[in-house]
């Protein structure tokens, strides 16, 4: 098993000439989060993963989680973790300080969250929740919410979680059939949440759930949904929080990995802790607005789930090449003499730079997701707001996607790396994979991610906002003048013609019914995400040929594997173009029964 060691000079690299800290630290109420700030925190929440996280993700894996009289138990070690995790305050990261929190910003926030996903997937799903939580309360909630809720949360003394899918209603959220009761100064919720990450587990005191339901009389569809604050505890008498509310965990979904992470099936108003049944929920906000509420939290998920993507591919990554440098078999295609170490294999080599080609291009992207938030939500200018509320409105479906899409080949190149031992739990390549192959569809699928680029963020508004981002691309390119990236930023110009060519042809599907765009979504998806790959890959050339002075390998390497990926990767991009000009009719016009069995 290889040690974790977190890229702590490549994300400063992102943060510091791809994803504009210095913009960001000019931001009102951000002067401090400058780069030397940057660079402290990465390095302590490196340590952290190293030392603390990634010890303990075998440990996690083997042991899981188990439901025991009524109690839902974490792996050995992992309450130890939870309290350095919060004493340190990195619960609250990003939160505003007179909740707690350290009110840095999210693209200092974001960079940390890769070290803890990489270090520690099934750890790291507890505070992603909770920070999700803690973002819809403070947007949404009442005054009084906020002060109940908020400094506990925001802390890590609770935790959050988002319960959203039954059984009968996955993505499809008009379906949910959760109701919630008037009941004097609150409601009695009931009905049953599966899915439900870190529903139940023994790290904290208190559990904070949101809960999507229905009121008495709302409209049917997703219109006629509210959103609930439900705790585990409610208070007594003397403002304790110790009476047990009426949420029973039923079950623990057993997955195919992250076998740490409690995934609890939670019944509300069971009837087993109250009677009368129903678990006291409290409104947020408006009645059946519940949806637009959640769209808060699952926002931040989503990038959130993009960087866990990218992030166990990087852990991953890492596992294959040390495995790569140590493991002895045969002879080296232009040296007879062997065994030699599998990294100088040709194919080795090529599958290597595979995953370390994405996983650099799409972190800096994740991470100008990251900046693009804080720019958007706090830049005096409007003119400036209104460009990154564009730009993280585009990047946050393909952030999501790509992340996850991408991850999932690399760590699946990361195990064929290792050959058959990659297939045998013992070396540990298995785990990421079993781990990573849930970001594909946590916070709605990438085909819902892909239906949302086609149509919120390209149809409805006629390509203004695609055509925005794809200007300010091709400004970046445009800047390119060193010589010997003149192919690249010739691919580039490609790309984005391919680009725009392709918004074109999305609105021109629409016009002969939505199943037309929708029937090549995810092409224009995987597009989106390579060109954006290419863009801060040549970015990144660039401003490393600008810093190279002859000795220091990271800027040299820099420059290589943005050649690898416009030599391997980039050329994909007509294939996705060939997908979204011709290939909509055939699957629009499909009969469904071509999928029966035969007789």
């Amino acid at each position: 098993m290889s040690n974790y060691k977190a890229p702590a000079r490549d994300l400063l690299f992102a943060i510091e000439h791809l994803a504009d800290i210095e913009g960001v630290s000019a931001l009102p109420g951000y002067e401090e989060a400058n780069l030397e700030l940057a660079q402290a925190i990465i390095e302590e929440a490196g340590r952290i993963g190293e030392e603390v996280l990634d010890p303990l993700n075998r440990i996690g894996d083997l042991q899981g989680v188990r439901l025991e009289n009524d109690r839902v138990l974490t792996a050995d070690g992992w309450k130890d973790a939870y309290r350095t995790f919060v004493e340190g305050g990195w619960n609250g990261l990003p939160f505003k300080p007179e909740r707690g929190g350290q009110g840095l910003p999210w693209l200092i926030a974001t960079a940390v969250l890769e070290i803890w996903h990489s270090a520690n997937m099934s750890f790291a799903l507890c505070p992603l929740l909770t920070q999700a939580a803690v973002e819809a309360i403070e947007l949404h909630g009442s005054e009084e919410q906020k002060d109940t809720f908020l400094p506990n949360l925001v802390h890590g003394n609770w935790t959050g979680t988002m319960n959203l899918t039954e059984a009968h209603a996955g993505s499809d959220l008009a379906l949910v059939k959760t109701t919630a009761t008037p009941n004097g100064d609150h409601y009695l919720v009931q009905g049953q949440k599966i899915f439900i990450t870190y529903g139940d587990h023994d790290l904290t005191e208190n559990i904070i759930h949101l809960v999507l339901a229905r009121m008495p009389d709302a409209p049917e569809g997703i219109k006629g949904i509210s959103l609930f604050i439900v705790p585990k505890f409610l208070p007594d008498a003397e403002g304790n929080w110790t009476v047990r509310n009426d949420v029973e965990t039923i079950s623990l979904e057993h997955k195919l990995g992250i076998h740490a992470s409690p995934t609890a099936v939670l019944g509300y108003g069971t009837g087993k802790y109250r009677n009368p049944k129903g678990a006291v929920g409290y409104l947020v906000g408006e009645a059946n607005k519940g949806m637009h509420y959640m769209f808060t939290m699952m926002n931040i998920a989503r990038l959130a789930v993009g960087v866990e993507g990218n992030a166990v591919s990087e852990r991953a990554y890492q596992h294959a090449v040390a495995y790569a440098r140590e493991r002895l078999q045969g002879a080296a295609p232009d040296d007879a003499a062997g065994p030699v170490s599998i990294i100088n294999h040709p194919d080795v080599k090529r599958m290597l730079m595979v995953q370390k080609s994405r996983i650099e291009g799409l972190r800096s992207i994740g991470l100008l997701l990251g900046a693009s938030i804080d720019k958007s939500l706090g830049h005096p200018d409007p003119e400036i707001r209104e460009f990154n509320r564009a730009m993280a409105e585009i990047l946050t479906p393909i952030v999501k996607a790509s992340m996850t899409d991408f991850g999932l080949e690399n760590v699946s190149l990361a195990l064929q790396v290792h050959g058959g031992m990659g297939f045998i739990e013992e070396t540990g390549a298995a785990q990421y994979y079993r781990d990573q192959r849930i970001t594909p569809i946590y916070e709605g699928t990438n085909g819902i991610q892909a239906l949302d680029l086609v149509g919120r963020k390209t149809i409805r508004d006629g390509g203004k906002t695609a055509h925005t981002v794809i200007r300010h691309m091709r400004e970046d390119i445009d800047s390119i003048g060193n010589p010997r990236l003149a192919g690249m930023k010739g691919v580039m110009n490609e790309a984005l013609d391919i680009l725009e060519s392709a918004v074109g042809k999305i609105l021109d599907l629409n016009t002969e019914g939505a199943g037309k765009p929708a029937a090549v979504c995810d092409a224009y998806l995987k597009l989106w995400g390579t060109v954006c790959c290419g863009w801060h890959l040549a970015k990144a050339a660039e401003i490393s040929l600008s810093l190279e002075n002859g000795t220091d390998s990271f800027y040299r390497n820099k420059v290589i594997t943005a050649t690898f990926f416009f030599d391997h990767d980039m050329p994909k991009m007509r294939l996705y173009d060939n997908i979204i000009h011709n290939g909509a009719d055939t699957v629009s016009g499909m009969d469904p029964d071509i999928f029966d069995t035969p007789a």
